[in-house]
């Protein structure tokens, strides 16, 4: 399978950043750069043969560097939110940026995974084309204790897959909780709201969280509340109740079991394109762009609700919780990531 590679721009210190493009025979593109691990667009069909981008994001490496809600990149050292922008390991209290509402951490920092460059190397066989990123995150690095590698490997195949497999291990316990932060219309990147887009959660339950959106550590049912998307249901059916979701759904699964499993499906009724998602991960983040703010991206303007987020992860403040899955990764473990995008037409 083809992989192309072009130059996407250039950092203030004069350092290229790589746009990779990866391609199969059903007219699927995706576009990654090694700034951020950042998915610039992802081109798929719809049911009439054409193709629209569906990943909001940029067309240029400046609009990225001057700030964005987190399109498409890579999140870490630990994704979504801290409460109080701390945590105690091993007897010692980390303090970390402040950089959601001046008392949270959210999304690994003021330089997190999302802002750095990658080492990238592309890959290509009969079935499967991809790149490979490599980054060392340095001990005392945004706060958090322990040097870091990571590798993140994405992979497109003839079967209309986009995987992302995430690996990383530690010279000293460190939290780790990686995702990727792209934000999805089905529709079309800057065509409009996607609360007409069709939603399925394979998750029965839900992170109770405080009002700046840090889970408690209570965990509840969906059943007849507005986050009841066991049964498929248009994004916008219940949304006016809470005025958008940014809620972490605990995904069916055995305890003990860490295999990949659909955590969700969506589609858009009016192009046909869809998307499950399978994850080896116990939560999933749905957040429905309530801070978009009139962004001008690749195909248009960027507002509230006009795109979705499905965000595989750990638990948001699990090193606060002890009831939640720990993520605190120590020497000598690999930490193991994988989730699986499915592309269709309905």
């Amino acid at each position: 399978m083809p992989i192309r590679q072009e130059v996407f721009g250039a950092l203030p210190d004069g350092s290229e950043i790589t746009k990779f493009v990866l391609s199969n025979l059903n007219n699927i593109s995706i576009h990654i750069i090694n700034y951020g691990g950042i998915i610039t667009a992802v081109n798929l069909p719809d049911k009439e043969g054409d193709i629209s981008n569906v990943c909001l994001g940029f067309d240029n490496l400046n609009d990225y560097l001057a700030g964005h809600p987190y399109f498409g990149c890579i999140v870490g050292r630990v994704a979504n939110r801290i409460g109080g922008a701390a945590f105690q390991l091993g007897g010692i209290k980390y303090k970390l940026a402040k950089n959601d509402n001046g008392i949270n951490h959210l999304h690994g920092g003021a330089v997190g995974f999302d802002k750095v460059v990658w080492e990238a190397e592309p890959f290509e066989t009969e079935d499967v084309c991809g790149v490979t990123l490599k980054y060392t995150s340095e001990d005392g690095e945004e706060g958090y204790p322990g040097l870091l590698d990571v590798t993140v490997v994405y992979s497109l195949n003839e079967e209309d897959e986009l995987t992302i497999n995430y690996k990383a291990e530690t010279d000293a316990p460190t939290p780790v909780n990686l995702t990727n932060h792209a934000y999805w219309n089905f529709a079309g990147a800057g065509s409009g709201k996607i609360l007409g887009h069709l939603l399925k959660l394979n998750c029965d339950r839900i992170l109770a969280v405080d009002d700046q959106l840090i889970p408690t550590g209570a965990i509840k049912n969906v059943a007849d509340t507005p986050y009841d998307f066991r049964k498929v249901k248009a994004v916008g059916q219940d949304i006016e109740a809470i005025g958008g979701y940014d809620d972490c759904f605990v995904i069916n699964r055995s305890a003990d079991d860490d295999d990949l499993v659909k955590a969700a499906q969506v589609v858009d009724p009016v192009s046909g394109r869809g998307m499950r998602l399978f994850t080896t991960k116990p939560g999933v983040q749905l957040y429905t762009g309530n801070f978009l703010n009139g962004i001008k991206g690749a195909g248009g303007t960027f507002n509230k609700h006009d795109a979705l987020c499905l965000e595989t992860q750990y638990f948001p403040n699990a090193v606060n919780q002890p009831n939640f899955p720990s993520i605190i990764l120590t020497p000598g473990e690999t930490y193991h990531h994988i989730t699986v995008h499915e592309f269709f037409i309905d």
